[in-house]
This record gives C-alpha cells, structure tokens and sequence, in this order.
C-alpha cells in the first residue's frame, strides 16, 4: 500500500450504520489506513468520526456513541496490532502493526517521542493518568529486526506520506 486508503463513508454507513462496532472491525479500519487519529480532526481519518458515523462536533465522551468510542479505544489500547502514539501533531493515532518496521527503521526522522507508546492507567480516584512507554522498551524483537532488513526505499514507499506530513523539517 502506497498510502492511506481513501475513508469511504458511505461504505461505512451502509454496512454499520446501526450496529455495534466491535474491537476486530476497528483493527480492521487502522489497518485497512495504517495510520489513524483517535478523534481528531486532521489528514487521517478518525476512528471515533468511523465509529459514530459522521464528524463529531465537540467532546466525543458527550456523543451518543460515547460509551462504545471509549470501549474500542480501550480494546485498541490492550491490542497487540496496533501502536496508540502521539505521532500526529501530538494527537492521540493509531498505527497499525503492518508498518511498525517501517516507522522504526525511519525513527530518527521523526519528532522525539513520537513513536513511543502511550497507555493510560486508571487511578482510584477514577482519574486517568496518561503513560509513556519509550519505543526502546515496547517493541518487540521481531519488529526491531525487520526493520534492520527494511531497505530505507521501501520504508519510504510504505510510509513516505506519514513522513511527509510528521517528520522533522531538518532530519535527512
């Protein structure tokens, strides 16, 4: 894949417009894009947009679909196939697993921290608490090794987009 698919949402709406959305059917939609936004609005699609059908205006905790937004952020969060980060202009996005060797193999192009894990703990006080786990201690072997084979022109070709749009203006 050369870059993000294209959001069709009429696709969604006539297939999803009325059920649940389940935890695979997410994974399904970051992978299907690669690389998504939680909720925000930007040049990638939004998860939390997917899950209700339309842009949402405002807080999506307020949305009528709050509560199923929530529960599939959290199944994505515990998921092993995608990597919740802040690489979108420091914006809650999802990257699915298929390019991790890719964006590791550019790394160093890309804002300090970007790639590293975000988590959030949940506190007695019923507060969250937002974690940041370095890339270093996240990824797992295989993915490290891949990216040690990954020619730098075929990481271009899978993410040279996201490159594009987040990457520092100064590195390479």
């Amino acid at each position: 894949m050369k870059g993000p698919a294209v959001f069709d949402t009429h696709d969604w709406l006539a297939r999803f417009c009325c059920k649940r959305m389940t935890p695979s059917q997410a994974i399904a939609f970051i992978r299907r894009h690669g690389v998504v936004l939680e909720a925000a609005k930007g040049m990638e699609p939004s998860l939390a947009a997917w899950i209700a059908g339309s842009a949402i205006t405002g807080s999506w905790w307020g949305h009528p679909k709050g509560h199923e937004i929530y529960a599939l952020t959290q199944a994505i969060e515990d998921s092993q196939a995608v990597l919740v980060c802040m690489l979108a202009r420091k914006r809650r996005t999802y990257i699915h697993r298929r390019l991790w060797p890719a964006f590791v193999h550019m790394a160093d192009r890309f804002p300090p921290h970007a790639l590293d894990k975000v988590t959030e703990v949940h506190l007695p006080s019923g507060r969250h608490k937002r974690v940041d786990v370095p890339l270093a201690e996240w990824l797992p072997d295989g993915v490290m090794r891949q990216a040690r084979q990954l020619s730098e022109e075929d990481a271009m070709q899978q993410i040279g987009i996201w490159l594009r749009r987040y990457a520092l203006l100064d590195s390479h």
